[in-house]
């Protein structure tokens, strides 16, 4: 049986930060760190959300996040200033070792899923404007489940539509409550550390791999098979 590949998004193949250039006209200086407070406030309010059994979408989450943000820097924007940071945050860049690394997963025959927090119409536009939809069977969403990660009912709700069991489903990801949230119902997960200052939670669950890039994966979990006898 091939195994099962469940890709992040957010952070994981599209790059978050990659809309601080066009945020430079309203936040200056700041930001860089308008757009890191921006994404940190996103992810907390998904989370509370989560734990208070009050779900919106992921759209709600990133537009709370953002009116925090400028509640925070000072900063007021007309609704069509914010409208246009709205879209552009449906068409930003992907990572640049994420085309390699997709193709070198076809190619060795695993099943590869888009995962995401995202409603699936935001993940297919994003996927689609970065170039990269042909290489997904599918677009597994949380917003089927009312929840977000790392409520296991999410991962739980993956592994059901794409029937693969956890012993031969992989999530990537370089979010670490992800990968926390995917090794606790015993899925295989791959952390890409996409920089030495992220660290890794000190909880009981590790990682099942570690790589520095994208392209670094499939050989990565091909080579940890090899080892298992699987």
């Amino acid at each position: 049986m091939s195994d099962t590949l469940a890709f992040d998004i957010y952070g994981t193949l599209i790059d978050t930060q990659g809309i601080t250039g066009m945020l430079e006209k309203h936040a200056g200086h700041n930001s860089g760190a308008f757009s890191l407070l921006w994404r940190q406030k996103q992810l907390e309010y998904s989370f509370r959300r989560g734990l208070m059994q009050l779900y919106r979408d992921f759209d709600v989450c990133t537009v709370q996040a953002l009116d925090y943000a400028l509640l925070t820097f000072g900063i007021f924007l007309s609704p069509a200033e914010k409208n246009e940071l709205l879209e552009k945050y449906r068409a930003l860049p992907v990572f640049e070792d994420v085309t390699e690394s997709l193709e070198q997963s076809r190619k060795a025959g695993f099943r590869v899923f888009a995962f995401s927090n995202g409603k699936p119409s935001d993940i297919e536009q994003l996927l689609v404007h970065a170039g990269i939809r042909e290489f997904f069977i599918d677009i597994i969403s949380v917003d089927e489940v009312q929840s977000f990660k790392p409520d296991p009912a999410v991962y739980r709700h993956f592994l059901e539509k794409t029937a693969s069991k956890p012993e031969h489903a992989w999530l990537v990801s370089s979010n670490p409550f992800d990968i926390l949230g995917a090794v606790a119902v015993k899925m295989k997960a791959v952390w890409v550390q996409r920089s030495p200052s992220i660290i890794m939670d000190p909880w009981e669950f590790t990682p099942t791999l570690t790589v520095k890039k994208m392209d670094e994966m499939t050989a990565a979990i091909q080579s940890w098979k090899n080892r298992q006898g699987s």
